[in-house]
This record gives structure tokens, sequence and C-alpha cells, in this order.
């Protein structure tokens, strides 16, 4: 073990020592020497604390804290942070081999979508969009997943994981509700957007009603969770509030939908008479779609008569991602090439293109009939895992809130994305990956921490 620190600390210190001479060849000033100085204690923190690196590039590649943030946005904080997690991955996996990479069958499907998605990337209709979008964010996606995966290890990652999702739904609701107020960015004059001037991805209502609901799992599975502590169980009775006034000032039927199956998950779980649940449930419903004020909207309201054109769009849109599919059931059009195919396919052309706004019908379009069995095929083995990871998480003596936290919060996020998936594109954007990567993780804490005697009961 001395020799393998000792060979870490001359590569560590040679590097070290070839940045300074590098910087001072190209700079020969006091001050740029001062700051490449510097560079080596950075770097080697960056290593000591691998996890949360990642998960901070996950954050704001997700939430758009830059976006959301002007006054970040000129630090290339997500660069940044994406070369300093390539590093410390490849360090700790090629080097001190303290992350040791390992293989489930969840991974299997992920990795299968994976390709399926890359071989229509090369087919793609138009080539060019569907290749800036592979290159820009699905292939970053698909490197975060595995390395989130393989990174949470310890109840405590769990337990971090948990909490910064949640700050960071915090940060982006308060933004949202700041935006309503002063009515800054409103869409139809009443659904709240974010950086919608910079043409953020926040900037469309019901993109942002997704990166809220996301975080809303956590939060109320902070609440939920016994024993888990002053601080995250705040952050769960903070958030939740905030996170749910901002999905309802986006006016998203699809963030509706989710923040529902969020609370209907857990409350079929703690109410013993499912009567009174299914009563109070039909309740909250109605009394939420008037608190939301869909009926307000300029679009899809209740001034528009018979079919509101905001469903009528969406029915268009469906009808167009069939024929995408029908007329290439292998490929699809290619990642991102539903809008720029909108035209060619859809039974209604008002002179725009449209977004596609549905999970599933999203997938089939850009994949193929193929891409959406796969796609299918990898929720419900998710979802199947996440549940048992969760059973034998409650029904083992071995206490770790953190992960029962988590545990909780991934299955409520995955029984939303099902339902909200109706209305909302996830199938290629970052919440469903993270929720991928946390159900594989647990799985493997609760395979190599609960005693295997537990596991055959369970089965």
């Amino acid at each position: 073990m001395q020799i393998n620190t000792s060979r870490y600390q001359i590569i560590i210190a040679s590097t070290c020592c070839l940045l300074i001479a590098l910087g001072w060849y190209i700079v020969p000033h006091p001050a740029v020497a001062a700051v490449v100085c510097l560079l080596p204690i950075l770097f080697v923190t960056t290593l000591q604390i691998p996890f949360f690196i990642i998960l901070m590039f996950v954050i704001f590649s997700f939430f758009r804290i830059h976006e959301a943030f002007p006054a970040l946005y000129p630090l290339r904080i997500p660069l940044l942070l994406a070369a300093a997690s390539l590093a410390v991955l490849s360090w700790h996996i090629l080097i001190t081999e303290k992350i040791k990479p390992y293989w489930r069958p969840e991974m299997t499907w992920l990795a299968v979508f994976f390709v399926l998605v890359s071989i229509g990337v090369l087919v793609a209709v138009n080539r060019s969009v569907a290749m800036t979008t592979y290159t820009g964010v699905y292939v970053k996606i698909g490197i975060m997943t595995l390395a989130v995966a393989w990174m949470t290890r310890e109840a405590k990652d769990f337990a971090l994981a948990s909490k910064l999702i949640v700050i960071a739904g915090i940060a982006i609701a308060y933004v949202a509700l700041y935006n309503q107020a002063n009515g800054i960015g409103l869409v139809e004059g009443t659904r709240v957007t974010i950086g919608r001037d910079i043409r953020s991805n926040l900037g469309d209502p019901n993109d942002l009603a997704l990166v809220l609901m996301f975080p809303m799992a956590f939060a109320v599975s902070l609440i939920f969770t016994p024993n888990i502590g002053r601080l995250a169980r705040l952050l769960g009775y903070v958030g939740a509030p905030l996170l749910f006034s901002a999905v309802i000032a986006t006016q998203s039927r699809g963030g509706l939908l989710g923040i529902m199956a969020v609370f209907a998950l857990f409350g079929y779980r703690r109410i013993k008479s499912k009567v009174l649940f299914f009563s109070v449930g039909g309740i909250a419903m109605f009394a939420l779609l008037a608190l939301a004020g869909i009926s307000e909207r300029a679009s899809g309201g209740a001034a528009e008569e018979g079919i509101d054109e905001s469903a009528m769009g969406r029915l268009y849109a469906w009808q167009a991602a069939w024929g995408m599919a029908l007329a290439r059931p292998l490929t699809g059009v290619g990642l991102d090439n539903f809008y720029h195919n909108y035209f060619f396919y859809s039974p209604h052309w008002d002179g725009k293109n449209h977004a596609v706004h549905s999970t599933w019908f999203g997938v089939m379009a850009e994949t193929g009939f193929l891409g959406l069995i796969v796609f299918i095929i990898l929720i419900v083995s998710l979802f199947k895992s996440a549940t048992r990871s969760l059973r034998l998480i409650e029904s083992s003596s071995i206490t770790a809130p953190g992960v029962h936290a988590a545990s909780q919060a991934v299955l409520a996020g995955l029984s939303a994305t099902l339902v909200s998936g109706t209305f909302l594109t996830q199938g290629f954007t970052w919440p469903l990956y993270i929720l991928s990567a946390l159900v594989i993780a647990i799985a493997r804490w609760v395979d190599t921490t609960i005693p295997s005697s537990q596991h055959e009961q369970e089965n």
C-alpha cells in the first residue's frame, strides 16, 4: 500500500511541477505563477471529493443553475465541472482503482437503448441536428449515468444527493416564483418561465415543470423518512411547498400529473383505508386543478369550446409521431428530429412545427417501435428494481435513513415519470437517467449491505 501511495504522490507532484513550469513559460508573470501554484491544491482537493464533483455537474446540467442565476453564466461552471468529473472518474477508476465498475441487468437495457439511439443518429433524417444533440447532451447523460451509479456507494452519498437535489430545486422554485410575482417571462400572460430571454431550457413552462417535479419527490421523501435528521427534514418542509407552488405557477398539465403521482404514492403507502385514500385523492385532484388555474390559460383554458387548442395540438403531434414510426419502424427519424420533421407527418399544418409533448410518442417517433419496446422494458425493470429495494430496506434491521429517503424518492420519481410522460417529453433528458443511476446504485447497496438471508425471504 505504501508503494501505491508513493506512486500516486509522484504522479501528482510531477503533474503539478509540469503545470507550474508550463504556466511560467507561456506567461512569465508572478500573478500567473501564483494562480498556477493554486491549481495543484484544487486538483488534489477535487480528487478527494469525486462524488460531490460529479453530482454538481449533474445538478448544473439538469437544473440549469447558471441560467437561472445569470451572474454565474460567464464563469462556465458546467464546463469546468465536466472536465473535473472526467478527471476524477478516470483517476479513481484507472489509477487508484477506488471505484470498481460493476454491471447490473438494468444497465443492460440502458446500454441497448443507448445503442439504438446512437444508430438512429447515424441514419437520422436530419443528421446534423441529431449529432449536435447527441454529442452535446445525450453522450454526457450516458457517461454521467454510469458515473453516478458507480460512485454512489455509501449511505452518506445517497443522503448528500437527496439534499443537494432538493436545494437545487428550492433555488429554481424561488426564481420561478419571483418571476411570477414580477411578471417576468410569462407565457400566455400567466404561465411562469425562467431565462426565456436567453433561450434557456427553462424558458418553456412544461420543461420548467419537469425540472421542478424531479426534486419534489426528494423533498416529500425527506419529510416522511424516519430518523432522517433535522437539516434534511427542514429541507423537505421548505422545499415541498415551494416546489409545489412553482409547479402550479407553470400551469403544466404534465407537471400537475407528476406531483399528483408523487403525493399519491406516499399517500397510498401510508393510508391504510384505500376507500379513504381514493376519496381524499379524488377531492385533492379537483382542488389541485382549480388551484392551478388551468381554465385561465390562453391555450387549453375554459374559454375554448370542445377539445381545446392545446389538446388538439397534442393529438396532431401524436399522429405525426405515429406516422414517423410507421415510416421508420426500426430507427425512427433520429434524436431531436421530431420537431424538424413535423411538417411532413402531421395531418394538420398551422404554419409552424411543434414539439411532441409526450415521452412515449417522442421515443416512438425518434427511435421507432423497436426503441419504444426497449424503453418500456427499461422502465419496467427500473420500477421492479426500485420496488424490491425499498421493500428490503424497510424490512431490514439495518438503519440507513439516507438510503431509505433516496429509495422512496426514486420510486416516487419513476411513478411521476410514468404518469406525467403523457404530457412531458422525458425520454432523452436528465431526470429519467439520474433516477436510473440511483435505482441501480440503491440496488447495488442493498445487495452488498443487507444480509442475503433477507433476500431469500423476499424471494
